[in-house]
C-alpha cells in the first residue's frame, strides 16, 4: 500500500529552472539568457512522467533538506497533448504544489486563458525575454515558498480505492490458492532452485494502480545473467523494434531455462503475484502492472487512464491476444483503457472465467 508523504514544512529552493518540453531549442526561445542572472541553472527535461518522479524521490530520499526548483517551464503544446497530466499530478501533490510552473506557448496563437484555467501560475508566448521571466519566477517562487512554509496540516494523496466486495474476494481467493497450492509451490522453487543457479522469487519494479511502484513477484524462469543480455535481443520483440516500441516481448526467449518455458507456457511462473494480491499491491483482475521503463513512456492522457484501474493478474488483453504474436502496441493499450472504463465485479467474474484457456499459450514468450 501507498505509504502517507509526511509533510515537509520547510523547503529548501535552488537556483534552478527546469525547461520541459523544449530540447535544444530552449535558449533559442529565452531571450538574452543567461543575462542578467548567470548564476541559475537551466536544467532540460523531455519526459513529464520521469520529471514527476525525480522530484518525489528527492522530496522522500532528503525530507525537509530536499530541494526543489525555483520553477518548471513547460512548453504549452506537450502539456497539451498529455492533457496537462503532469500539472494534475504536481497540483495534488501536497508539497510539489508550490512549485511555480509557467507555460510558454510557441504555436502562434493565443492561449492565455486556457493555460490560466488549467492552472498554471504564468504564462508567456515564445519568445520570452529572460530578464523579465527570471524577475517574474524569482516572485513566484518566494511567494508559493512563504506558503509551503506556513502549511499546517499535512495533505496525503489517497491510493485509488478498491470496491469493497472486490477487495473482499481478492483477499479470500489469494488466500485460500496459496494455502491449496502451497504443496505446488514448494515443488516449483525446489525445482527451480536444482535446475539453474540464482533466486527462486524473481522481484523487479512496476507500476500499477495511480503510478503505485511496488515490488513484483515470479518464479524465476530464465538464466542468472538474463537482464544483461536484453540490449542484444531487443530486435527479436514481438511488438517491434526494441529502440522504438513502448512494450517489450522477445518470443522463444533463449534466455528462458528449460523448466522456465514449462512455468511460462502454464502460467505457474505468475503464483507468486498471489502475495502480492495479499498486500494490496494488485487485485485477481485488472491491467497488467508495467515495467518501470515502459510506463515512463505511457505519459500521455489517454494512454495514462490505463492506470487508473486496478492493476491485475489476470486481465482483458490476456484472455483477448496472450501468447500472440500479432498483438500492436496500439491494441494492447486500448484493451487496457477498454478494461479501465468497464472494470466491474461482473465483467471480472467473466475474465476470471475466460483465463483458464488462456493460461496455456499458443506461444513461447
Amino acid at each position: 500500500m501507498n505509504q502517507p508523504l509526511k509533510m515537509v514544512r520547510k523547503v529548501q529552493v535552488k537556483n534552478q529552472v527546469i525547461a520541459l518540453g523544449f530540447g535544444p531549442s530552449v535558449r533559442n526561445i529565452l531571450l538574452k539568457f543567461p543575462y542578467y542572472s548567470a548564476d541559475v541553472e537551466l536544467r532540460s527535461e523531455q519526459n513529464s512522467f520521469e520529471l514527476f518522479r525525480q522530484l518525489t524521490i528527492e522530496l522522500h530520499k532528503k525530507g525537509p533538506a530536499a530541494e526543489l526548483p525555483m520553477a518548471i517551464l513547460c512548453q504549452m503544446e506537450v502539456l497539451e497533448t498529455e492533457r496537462f497530466l503532469l500539472l494534475r499530478n504536481l497540483r495534488h501533490h501536497p508539497v510539489l504544489r508550490y512549485i511555480p510552473v509557467i507555460a510558454i506557448n510557441g504555436s502562434g496563437t493565443d492561449k492565455k486563458q486556457l493555460a490560466l484555467k488549467k492552472g498554471f501560475d504564468d504564462y508567456y508566448d515564445a519568445p520570452v525575454r529572460w530578464p523579465d521571466l527570471y524577475q517574474r519566477i524569482s516572485f513566484l517562487s518566494k511567494f508559493k515558498k512563504q506558503l509551503v512554509d506556513l502549511e499546517v496540516k499535512p495533505e496525503v494523496i489517497k491510493p485509488l480505492k478498491l470496491n469493497f466486495w472486490k477487495r473482499l474476494i481478492d483477499v479470500a481467493v489469494a488466500a485460500t490458492a496459496i494455502l491449496v497450492l502451497s504443496p505446488l509451490l514448494l515443488l516449483i522453487a525446489l525445482a527451480i532452485k536444482l535446475e539453474s543457479r540464482g533466486p527462486v522469487i524473481y522481484r523487479s519494479k512496476r507500476v500499477g494502480t495511480g503510478y503505485h511502484v511496488f515490488d513484483f513477484y515470479k518464479f524465476r524462469s530464465m538464466y542468472k545473467d538474463a537482464d544483461k543480455r536484453l540490449k542484444d535481443l531487443q530486435h527479436l520483440n514481438q511488438y517491434g523494434n526494441g529502440n522504438n516500441s513502448l512494450f517489450l516481448k522477445i518470443g522463444n526467449d533463449p534466455r528462458v531455462t528449460p523448466l522456465g518455458r514449462i512455468l511460462r507456457k502454464t502460467s505457474l511462473d505468475e503464483l507468486p503475484q498471489l502475495f502480492n494480491i495479499l498486500k494490496g499491491d494488485m487485485s485477481l483482475v485488472g491491467n497488467r502492472p508495467l515495467p518501470v521503463y515502459e510506463a515512463e513512456l505511457l505519459t500521455r492522457d489517454e494512454w495514462a487512464e490505463r492506470f487508473l484501474a486496478p492493476a491485475g493478474l489476470t486481465g482483458l488483453w490476456q484472455v483477448t491476444k496472450r501468447g500472440k504474436s500479432d498483438m500492436s502496441t496500439e491494441e494492447r493499450i486500448n484493451l487496457d483503457i477498454e478494461y479501465a472504463r468497464r472494470h466491474s465485479i461482473w465483467f471480472d467474474l467473466r475474465l476470471i472465467w475466460k483465463t483458464i484457456p488462456a493460461m496455456l499459450q499458443e506461444e513461447n514468450v
